[in-house]
């Protein structure tokens, strides 16, 4: 009988002990790959985290600054809307007297072209006006608004016939003027 050769199982388990530990050094290699993937990840998770909580803080901030600008503007326009609505109500009433003045300088003149009775007609129209003017004139411009609003509920069809007589008005006016 021969004896084993002992150099050839000394050879595998050597090889055995090799791969085992090849194997044991991959796996403790791969794992420290792992944990250092994973605190990468981490690095860049808390990077992307914080780049969005910046621009988050950035986009609410310009968000806030465009709403105060806008409510700025809105609160300007609206002082200048209201500075304009006064002085067309003020013009409107000046209006209103010199045409009240004209027809009262021109009521003895109707008296003698006409006759008394259409001259008391014009005096009467031009008292009539100039208390239309003073009205206008006590007025805010929120109580006019209202009264506007209860005479288009109440009068629907005589408002739109006033406001299509402005308008067809207006645009002769702007007609002409070209």
């Amino acid at each position: 009988m021969s004896e084993p050769n002992t150099s050839t199982g000394n050879g595998t388990e050597n090889a055995k002990s090799h791969f085992t530990k090849a194997v044991e050094e991959a796996k403790a290699g791969a794992q420290a790959l792992g944990k250092e993937a994973q605190v990468a990840a981490e690095g860049c998770l808390e990077k992307l985290n914080k780049a969005k909580s910046e621009w988050s803080s950035e986009a609410k901030v310009r968000s806030d600054e465009a709403s105060a600008k806008a409510s700025a503007f809105a609160g300007d326009a609206k002082i200048k809307a209201a500075d304009l609505a006064n002085q067309g109500k003020a013009k409107t009433s000046q209006a209103i007297v010199g045409l009240s003045r004209v027809i009262d300088d021109n009521a003895g003149l109707i008296d003698e072209k006409v006759g008394p009775k259409y001259g008391d007609y014009a005096r009467t129209a031009s008292k009539s006006m100039a208390e239309a003017a003073a009205r206008l004139d006590e007025k805010s411009l929120d109580e006019l608004g209202e009264e506007a609003k209860e005479f288009v509920r109440k009068s629907p069809g005589v408002a739109i016939g006033v406001a299509v007589a402005a308008g067809f008005l207006f645009g002769r006016l702007f007609k002409s003027g070209k």
